[in-house]
Order: C-alpha cells, then structure tokens, then sequence
C-alpha cells in the first residue's frame, strides 16, 4: 500500500510543493527523485512518484519553480523556465533542494538514491551529479543535455542514462554529440538509448502537436515503455 503526502519547502524565497510517495512497511529503501518537465509540476509526475513507491521505491516529485503547479499559461511558464534555465547555480540550487527532501525522510536509504528527469528536470537531474552529489543513477528522459561547465561532468559518480528521440528537434544532433565527448572525457559510466520515430517529450501522453509551444512535442507510447523499463534496469543493476 503506497502512502502520499505533499510537502512544502522553501528555496530561497519560494515555497516549493513536492509529492512523495512511501512504499508498504518500515524499512529503509532505495530512493528516486524525480524533476518534472519544463510546463510545472503535472499529475502526471506525481503519479509516476506512487508508480515508484509501488515498486518499493521511496520517491519524491520535486518542484522547481514554486507553488507545486502545472503551468498552463505560456508566457508564465516562459518567465520560470528562462529564470532557472539560464541560471546553473539556481538550477542546482532548487534541485538540491529537492534532494534534502527526499534524504531527510527515514525511510529513504541514503546510500542508494536516483534522480531521474524530463525534459528540463533532465538537465536538472544532470546538473545534480555534475555537481557531484551522491547519486548512483541519473536518468534522463528527451533531457536537455548541454551545460555551462562539461569539466563538472568529473564530478559525477554514478550512472548515467539518456533516453532520446532519435527525431527530437528540441535538442539536435550536436548537443548529443557533445553530450558523448562530455561523459567519455569524464570516464563516466553512461549509456544513450536512442528511439527512432520519437520526438520531445515521447513520455508524456498529454503531449498535443497541436496545442505545442514549438514543434516536435509528440507521445510515442512504444519509447516511452521501452524508456521506462531501460530505467528499472538500471536501477535493479546499481540500486539493489
């Protein structure tokens, strides 16, 4: 039986509202943060957050812009998304924020923690174990993958998967490539999972081309399945 509760912290001088969710029993467990997309915090992250928990997995959805909200209105998602995009160390700073959440619930192991993320909470995840906290794995799903500082990448010590559309317009060709020269020249233990026919944002079944802030933003259930399980992977390979 998975236990949810909302929690709100504060960053700065914002108050962040996150979703955790505690799997069935007492026990110390391994532990996931999750960051969500570039829109805001969606139901849809929140469930992903109990999806974990049912699998035994203390989870944590974090927020990063404030309010724990999705964002319907474009030009105020644009206004959160160029403050903390164009910001490493804001970036950093609301994603280890998150990480505190989930480290100071007991039931977390702190010794085997994740932190997955989509879209922008890719990068935020990425920027996490750049910075070099103490992850075993990060998963990025259609992840922005450039940064500020590659050298940081020296700093991460754990796992690293990227899960891409082969078809994504949003982050192009040569920003997977610098993305390899990164993890190689760091000797990071990394993988990208390349999905042909996929797009941006191919995990997400709300994602509507119509309705699209820019083109490319499509759901592709096939790679969003595929993606989902090359995580459990991973984790059954560092997290047991």
């Amino acid at each position: 039986m998975v236990t949810t509760k909302d929690i709100e912290y504060i960053v700065g001088e914002v108050t962040m509202v996150g979703r955790l969710a505690l799997p069935d029993g007492t026990d110390q467990r391994p532990a996931v943060l999750i960051a969500h997309e570039g829109n805001g915090l969606s139901d849809r992250q929140r469930a992903n957050a109990e999806r974990l928990a049912e699998l035994g997995y203390v989870a944590f959805a974090l927020d990063y812009y404030g309010g724990g909200r999705l964002l319907t209105d474009r030009d105020e998602m644009l206004r959160h998304f160029t403050e903390i995009q164009s910001d490493q160390a804001l970036t950093r700073a609301r994603g280890a924020a998150g990480l505190d959440v989930l480290l100071a619930e007991p039931r977390t192991d702190p010794a085997k923690v994740a932190a997955i993320g989509y879209c922008f909470g890719g990068a935020v995840a990425l920027e996490l174990a750049r910075a070099g906290k103490d992850l075993k794995a990060v998963v990025g799903f259609h992840a922005s993958l450039s940064t500020p500082t590659p050298g940081d990448a020296a700093n991460i010590t754990g796992s690293v998967l990227v899960c891409m559309g082969a078809d994504d317009p949003i982050i192009p060709l040569d920003q997977r490539v610098a993305f390899e020269e990164e993890m190689r020249a760091a000797r990071v233990d990394w993988r990208m999972n390349l999905y042909g026919g996929a797009q941006h944002s191919f995990t997400n079944p709300d994602a509507d081309p119509a309705n699209a802030p820019m083109p490319g933003i499509v759901y592709h259930e096939a790679s969003a399945k595929r993606s989902w399980r090359a995580m459990l992977d991973l984790f059954d390979e560092v997290l047991a």
